[in-house]
């Protein structure tokens, strides 16, 4: 505390922008009462949240140089960060306050009232609950009891409909939420808080303590809080110190009267004025700004004083902005702020980290980046970490982030989705589970697992596993010869999963399954860290509260639940961290001041954040309630990048687009630019931001064309791959010469390849069980449509098309049969050698017609192949079939066929019963070109030396299951 003067007015003092306030203050403390080091430890100082807390305890640190005994350092809490006011508050004496309401059960007690109001699910409840309580927090700071505005709610002008339903369910819960809270024996956070603060006022009125008091860094305008600044200001040993508030010098007494604040009925308030906040709360203080000093010890940097004249004029109200004209050069400079403007986010970000990496190697050289964009200062922090420096960041990491965090939204998306195989293999295979000496051989498990539910997404819960698992077993028990012991293993863990959400599942059961579920698959290791301790904690406050019991969890309702509790948490690694280089946030960034200060994000609805939206209260039922309107939050964001801007050396940061768009820039940048015509570009920063992951010269893929010699190439070919070969060799080498073989997507949609799996499965079945009776083929397609594994919105729109497709088959196999032409074999296998090659193939079916010849047919559920392919010497499959048959390569078979046929589900709307059967021929010719194709690409690449080129015709080439292989995007157009 300066020296203590006698006076008559109050001791309010203002730490000017350009000096690093907590640093200012210890100083001015330890100079003031170095004589009596216990006058210091006698003393207190009122702080805004904990944060500052522990900014201001970092700053006597480092102003001792050595130990002392601090002050008692006291945060009036936070609502916004649900924080409880500091211990110090409490009396001894007299009425005892009721203890506040644990934020967790209020808001689910809030859900649980909603849903009977509304009958929302729990999810949207929980969400609009968190909303409900910002509001009723803000009528409570603002001094206006919830139950006395009932009757003002009814006398509000003419509202649009959604505004006036949430108007009448804000009168039920108004009235409801009182009740609760007095069976509870418990009041609200904030209402305490006020409780606290006025009867603390009054006390130090009364008796002031001993020691001094200040009350440092508070800038809520509160009412209880106002008035527990005005006793501190005019007590013996009472101070109240102010951040960055503007003297005569940047802002003239006529721009200051022009602010409005409350009460004042002439002109418009300028809320998102930087300075409008604090005139506000100097108001509500009762005092006028001619009172306050300017604090001693307020160091600054060279060019800081001027800066701050500079950014108090460039954030002028718009009405007084006309003077900038008249200004003097040095006026309008910023001294040495810098802008660099980065194409990208990612950009962005590797330029912050270089610059933050730069100052670190001038020794004792401090740098901070400040922004409200927590996924920019993730993506800083994830760069530093590149080079080995793990910075400081105050605002810290989402549970839901973290292990634990992800842990527990996996499993509950697995149990909320029924086991479906993407969620359920992203929990098997999480970091935190079976992890230890037994991790390998689980994973050896899961991947099993994974290969196995390939394709398309089978029944819901565990019997739908169990049954894909038996059809796998069945199809190839010999491939498949270690997945049933694997399955085995994994069984009883999924199975322990699949009950989690039963109907009628609450919050807390389901919190106490996830506690449950998690030890067993992941053991104590999912716990440990503060990580774990903070999930632990998380999971055993929604068991305790009773409210919680009462909220039912729909599988729809708990990954969204989860997830916004987690995203609540914030976790801070308790050590380790840089000591030069810190991320901060807005709240800590007021107190502090380093060597180097990053604003960056600086895009219009990232910095100023836009105004939220109170989804209960109307703008024009706040501005009648006299409740501050959401733009003050850009005023408060304003006064923050002001102060900001005066430290050492300022970077400023943008980025030209986001994910999605361009973006715009922000509105606090666009000022400082018009102000000083155009602030100087870091252009060697944004070079090196985009240089530095840059090859130093490109080496793209050239198209690749492997050559293996003859001896080595395959001497077997089967009819579907004949195409391949020719259209794009180098996908038929990597598959016939290297192996390796595309997997199907995790639970595939029921696409085209699935629909003609089952069908070409359908007519197997026909002529195997009924022998080709055409009366029996339409109930089974019946059955088969029925089956549960068919998806409902399939079964829907491609089953009656499918019934059409069926039926006119079977008028046309019964019209074929009266003619004499039977079936003789389906799915028939076959091979033979031609041209040096063995040719393998599989004929859908083959027929014998009345006169003896055979037909060959292929089921298609899409189109033939079109005109152009075959005349091409592509799609020439039934073609190879004949020539196996010619060749005798099918069971009991030794002719060439005289018919070759594609029989296409997807000609069933023309009304000639026969117009979906197309015969190519004559067949003669077919086999023909098929047989000179067929040698010519043998002799070419398969007994031949002619190089696999890579989409050799890529007009035919319609599969690109090998294009990243190939890298195809390296060379195309270039080749």
């Amino acid at each position: 505390m300066p020296e203590a003067d006698p006076r008559a007015g109050p001791s309010l003092w203002s730490i000017p922008a350009e000096a690093s306030f907590a640093d200012a203050l210890a100083l001015e403390l330890i100079r003031r009462h170095r004589d009596d080091p216990l006058a210091l430890a006698r003393g207190r100082i009122l702080l805004p949240n904990a944060r500052a807390v522990r900014t201001v305890t970092e700053a006597f640190v480092r102003a001792s140089g050595k130990g002392l005994l601090l002050p008692r350092l006291i945060p009036i809490g936070d609502p916004a960060l649900d924080e409880r006011i500091g211990g110090a508050f409490e009396a001894l004496e007299g009425e005892a306050i009721p203890p506040a309401v644990d934020p967790l059960t209020r808001q689910a007690e809030l859900a649980g009232l909603l849903q009977q109001a509304r009958g929302l699910g729990t999810a949207e409840a929980w969400r609009l609950a968190g909303d409900l309580a910002g509001t009723l927090d803000q009528l409570l700071i603002e001094g206006i009891v919830p139950a006395a505005l009932l009757g003002r709610l009814g006398e509000q002008a003419e509202l649009a409909i959604h505004q006036e339903r949430a108007l009448e369910t804000l009168s039920v819960l108004l009235k409801r939420w009182p009740e609760r809270q007095a069976a509870m024996g418990r009041i609200d956070l904030v209402e305490r808080r006020n409780l606290l603060l006025r009867a603390t006022a009054r006390r130090w009125q009364a008796a002031p303590p001993a020691g001094f008091t200040i009350a440092a860094g508070i800038t809520t305008a509160a009412p209880a809080v106002a008035e527990l600044l005005r006793v501190v200001a005019f007590m013996p040993k009472g101070s109240v110190v102010l951040p960055a508030l503007a003297d005569d010098a940047l802002l003239s007494e006529e721009q200051w009267q022009a602010l409005g604040g409350e009460g004042e009925e002439e002109g418009r308030p300028e809320p998102t004025h930087p300075q409008y906040h604090l005139k506000l709360l100097l108001g509500r203080m009762r005092v006028d700004r001619a009172s306050v000093r300017p604090w001693p010890s307020a160091s600054a940097a060279p060019d800081g004083p001027q800066r701050s004249r500079a950014a108090a004029h460039a954030l002028t109200a718009a009405s007084f902005s006309q003077g900038w004209s008249r200004l003097p050069a040095e006026e309008k400079s910023l001294g040495s702020v810098r802008l660099a403007v980065l194409p990208d986010p990612a950009a962005e970000a590797q330029a912050i980290a270089l610059a933050l990496r730069e100052a670190l190697e001038t020794e004792g050289r401090t740098a901070a980046l400040v922004t409200p964009d927590r996924q920019l200062a993730r993506r800083v922090g994830a760069h530093l970490r590149r080079w080995g420096i793990e910075a400081d960041d105050s605002a810290g990491t989402p549970l839901s982030l973290l292990p634990t965090g992800s842990l527990l939204l996996a499993l509950a998306a697995a149990a909320a989705d029924r086991l479906a195989p993407v969620p359920l293999l992203a929990l098997l295979g999480h970091p935190l589970v079976q992890a230890g000496e037994g991790r390998r051989a689980w994973l050896d498990d899961v991947r099993a697992l994974d290969l196995a539910l390939r394709g398309p997404r089978p029944l819901p819960g565990v019997h739908g596993l169990q049954r894909l698992i038996d059809q796998k077993l069945a199809d190839d028990a010999r491939r498949n010869a270690h997945l049933q012991a694997r399955w085995e293993r994994l069984k009883p863990f999924i199975a322990a999963v699949e009950p989690m959400l039963q109907p009628g599942t609450s919050l807390a059961g389901l919190a106490a399954a996830l506690r449950d579920i998690v030890q067993r698959l992941a053991g104590d290791a999912a716990w440990s860290g503060s990580a774990g301790r903070a999930a632990a904690d998380l999971l055993a406050a929604l068991e305790a509260s009773p409210a919680t019991a009462a909220l039912i969890v729909t599988a729809e309702d708990a990954v969204p639940l989860l997830r916004s509790l987690l995203d609540g948490i914030a976790i801070r690694p308790p050590y380790g961290q840089h000591p030069r280089v810190r991320i901060l946030g807005l709240i800590e960034a007021r107190l502090v001041k380093t060597d180097l200060m990053i604003l960056a994000g600086l895009n219009e609805g990232v910095w100023p954040a836009p105004p939220s939206p109170d989804p209960w209260l109307a703008v024009s039922v706040r501005r009648q309630l006299g409740l501050p309107g959401p733009e003050l939050r850009i005023g408060l964001s304003a006064h923050d990048f002001a102060g900001l801007l005066c430290a050492e050396e300022v970077l400023l940061t943008r980025a030209r687009r986001d994910g999605r768009s361009p973006t715009v820039t922000s509105r606090l940048l666009l000022r400082l630019e018009a102000l000083t015509g155009g602030l100087p570009r870091d252009e060697t920063l944004e070079a090196l931001a985009i240089a530095l992951d840059e090859p130093e010269r490109e080496q793209p893929a050239l198209r690749p064309a492997p050559a293996p010699p003859a001896s080595e190439r395959p001497r077997r070919i089967r009819v579907t791959d004949l195409d391949r070969l020719k259209a794009d060799p180098f996908s038929f080498y990597a598959k016939a010469m290297l192996g390796l073989h595309p997997l199907d997507d995790l639970g595939a949609e029921q696409d085209a390849a699935w629909r003609g799996t089952i069908v070409h499965e359908l007519f197997e079945r026909w002529f195997e069980e009924d022998q080709c009776a055409t009366h029996r083929l339409v109930p089974r397609a019946r059955a088969l449509l029925a089956g549960d594994d068919i998806h409902p919105l399939m079964r829907a729109l491609w089953g009656p098309r499918l019934l059409e497709a069926i039926a006119t088959l079977a008028e046309a196999e019964e019209a074929n049969q009266a003619e004499g032409r039977r079936p003789f074999a389906a799915e028939a296998k076959g091979e033979a050698d031609i041209a040096d090659v063995r040719l393998i193939g599989r004929a859908d079916r083959i027929d014998r017609l009345a006169h003896g010849d055979l037909a060959i047919l292929d089921f298609k559920t899409g189109k033939p192949p079109a005109k152009n392919q075959v005349e091409a010497g592509f799609a020439l499959q039934l073609g190879l079939l004949g020539m196996i048959a010619a060749a005798g390569g099918f069971k009991d078979i030794a002719a060439a066929p005289a018919l070759l046929e594609y029989w296409s589900l997807a000609k069933q709307d023309r009304k000639d019963r026969r117009g979906f059967v197309e015969a190519i021929g004559p067949a003669e010719n077919i086999l023909a070109e098929a047989r000179h194709h067929f040698s010519e690409a043998a002799a070419r690449w398969l007994t031949g030396d002619s190089p696999f080129t890579a989409k050799l015709q890529p007009r035919f080439a319609r599969y690109g299951d090998y294009d990243q292989l190939m890298r195809l995007e390296e060379w195309l157009g270039r080749s």
